[in-house]
């Protein structure tokens, strides 16, 4: 088998790529605890899996009553998880896999990610993955972060490919529903345990349940393989 012609692949980062989520995790906590907020947990911080970063300490910055600027704060977070993820970032293997076989096929790839732009190029360094994906889109560099299309819709833009001819690989339901938007197909991991019912992920073309532990880089090529082409434009 092979890929319908003109497919384009754009990936998610955090929770997709990698599993990033435990570092941005213990750089909220750090920056929350130096405003004075102590109770900041796990389940807290799922609730904003795949929100950009900006949005996210907006949210917090209200429900918290923080009186520091936005921008400060979000400086802040980006400097800790920077450090952390410098020390280690895991990408998950069977991801791998998947980025190496479409790179050896000259697929178009690209990232879309709702962390800042430094961040996003710290991980893919560190985990070399840069070397494979060359084209990366920040939410910072668009108006809307997910679930607005904006970042895919930009992606699409700068690997040349319609939004028609490309997969989104996502993790989370904003992206699902940012995909979905965007007028791409979507193979959905979900990385939050008990979200694959959420109804932005019933738009998915492919859904692995179980997240990362099913996922495959085989049964997602597969998938790709039968996926039909967009018909031409006459």
């Amino acid at each position: 088998m092979s890929l319908p012609h003109r497919t384009s692949v754009i990936f998610d980062l955090d929770g997709t790529l990698v599993d990033s989520e435990p570092n941005y995790y213990r750089a909220g906590r750090q920056l929350l605890a130096r405003y004075g907020v102590t109770d900041f947990g796990w389940e807290d911080h799922t609730r904003f899996i795949g929100i950009g970063t900006r949005e996210t300490l907006a949210s917090l910055r209200e429900r918290y009553g923080i009186t520091a600027p936005l921008d400060e704060m979000l400086a802040g977070k980006n400097r800790l998880y920077l450090e952390l993820a410098a020390a280690s970032t895991e990408v998950f293997p069977e991801m791998r896999k998947f980025v190496e076989r479409l790179h050896a096929e000259g697929i178009p790839m690209a990232v879309a990610s709702g962390s800042s732009r430094a961040a996003i190029e710290a991980v893919l360094a560190c985990t070399g993955l840069d070397t494979l994906i060359t084209e990366v889109v920040s939410a910072e560099e668009v108006p809307y972060g997910k679930p607005a299309p904006d970042v895919f819709l930009e992606a699409a833009r700068r690997i040349g490919a319609a939004p028609a001819d490309c997969v989104v690989l996502e993790d989370a339901p904003a992206g699902a529903a940012a995909a979905h938007a965007a007028g791409m197909r979507c193979v959905a991991v979900p990385y939050v345990r008990g979200t694959q019912d959420d109804p932005a992920f019933a738009t998915a073309g492919l859904l692995f349940p179980g997240g990362q532990d099913e996922f495959t880089a085989q049964a997602a090529y597969d998938w790709l393989c039968r996926r039909p082409a967009p018909s031409t434009p006459s």
